[in-house]
């Protein structure tokens, strides 16, 4: 009888554990699944009164030398840089847009997220609101992009875009 109670008395200690390891996980996305993600769902469009407002990077100098400091976290807004010579802005107080902009400060695009945390699904624009691309962000780490028919454009693992063929198209500079 005793040892009835011990092994029940176990099974019960031990299926908290065992029920948090199947639940937690995430979903694994392919170049296929990833496409098909974003292709069956409805495209979210910009609103044409935020560009306006940042059509000019008012920190482009600040900015630029952040780069090359090394420093891309800052109090009010993180920085992404581009071998291609582009940077992008995202403002702490509004994580749901992300600018682009050339060298020269001047905005290229605007990305719009539908969510925080992954995965989320983003829509690039041009300065004239057409869709340039989308992407569905599954990690910090990796991001599928694609054109607006579904063709992948970029598949980011750290800090390097590959095409189709597993050849680095572009690099970036973030921090973990």
């Amino acid at each position: 009888m005793i040892k009835k109670i011990i092994l029940i008395l176990c099974i019960f200690i031990s299926l908290p554990s065992y029920a948090e390891t199947i639940l937690t996980g995430g979903v694994d996305y392919n170049v296929n699944s990833a496409r098909e993600e974003l292709l069956n769902s409805p495209v979210k469009k910009i609103n044409p009164h935020i560009t306006p407002q940042y059509i000019t990077d008012k920190n482009n100098r600040e900015n630029l030398e952040y780069f090359l400091q090394g420093n891309v976290e800052l109090k009010d807004r993180t920085l992404a840089f581009f071998s291609d010579s582009t940077y992008a802005v995202m403002y702490n107080d509004d994580k749901y847009h992300v600018r682009y902009y050339s060298n020269s400060g001047k905005l290229i695009y605007t990305e719009v997220k539908d969510g925080l945390n992954y995965p989320y699904k983003s829509y690039k624009f041009d300065t004239s609101g057409r869709l340039i691309n989308m992407g569905l962000r599954v990690s910090k780490e990796e991001t599928f992009i694609y054109s607006p028919d579904g063709k992948l454009i970029a598949h980011w693992k750290g800090q390097f875009a590959y095409d189709e063929k597993w050849n680095v198209i572009m690099s970036r500079k973030y921090t973990d």
